[in-house]
């Protein structure tokens, strides 16, 4: 039987929800941000139709080209930008982008700072961890947190909102747990000394409910509401 987008993202929002209570948690504190990259227009539109309001983008071409045409018949999509950035792309992310997930170095701040125009809102932005400690990934070290927060903190049209990770790709169990557990006492402890902070933007579909536990307030996912990548 063919499913379609709004069933898949109606199965996405129950399992989240079953996983927030398993752990005693209000299904409310947490956010489904539906990954579109790669996707074409129509499936957003379905997916919005469906009343999906948060769309996830890796690629800052294709996203700008996605809100430029979406933007004045859809203005309520909160846009994300959840990929790597090369710097001489930070323009297009602080013209177009609602948020910025991928944030891990002062000089990309800086200039997403100084781009993003002074009619728009600050730019929400998280604080991206190498919580694995791998080199094909992005992100900084849990211990440099709080620095690049202080920075960021004194940026006027910048919005520190919490911290971001992927973490490793394995069935072990206990490695995603202590990786969870540590990006937790991170968010955590950034919420001790800045005010604002409320997003632990961390699971995807393999092991939501394992980030749910651990007190994700947003989760990622793209093939299982939109299908495998062409």
């Amino acid at each position: 039987m063919n499913t379609t987008i709004a069933d898949r993202l109606s199965i996405a929002q129950s399992r989240m929800n079953q996983a927030a209570q398993k752990c005693s948690r209000s299904p409310s504190e947490i956010k489904l941000l539906a990954v579109s990259k790669t996707k074409p227009i129509s499936d957003i539109i379905e997916a919005y139709q469906a009343g999906q309001r948060l769309f996830g983008e890796n690629y800052v071409q294709e996203g700008e080209q996605k809100i430029i045409a979406m933007q004045q018949a859809h203005p309520d999509i909160e846009w994300h930008f959840i990929g790597p950035l090369q710097s001489n792309k930070t323009k297009i992310v602080a013209e177009h982008f609602d948020w910025m997930h991928t944030l891990s170095r002062e000089k990309t701040a800086k200039r997403l700072n100084d781009q993003r125009p002074a009619q728009k809102a600050p730019l929400q932005v998280c604080i991206q961890v190498n919580i694995s400690q791998e080199d094909t990934k992005s992100g900084i070290d849990a211990q440099a947190v709080i620095e690049l927060a202080k920075q960021i903190s004194q940026m006027p049209n910048l919005s520190l909102r919490g911290v971001m990770a992927i973490p490793t790709a394995t069935d072990d169990v206990n490695v995603q747990q202590a990786e969870f557990s540590q990006l937790k006492q991170i968010y955590q402890h950034l919420q001790q000394q800045f005010e604002g902070i409320d997003t632990l933007s961390m699971g995807m579909s393999g092991d939501l409910d394992m980030a749910i536990a651990n007190g994700s307030t947003m989760v990622r996912i793209g093939s299982a509401i939109f299908g495998d990548r062409a």
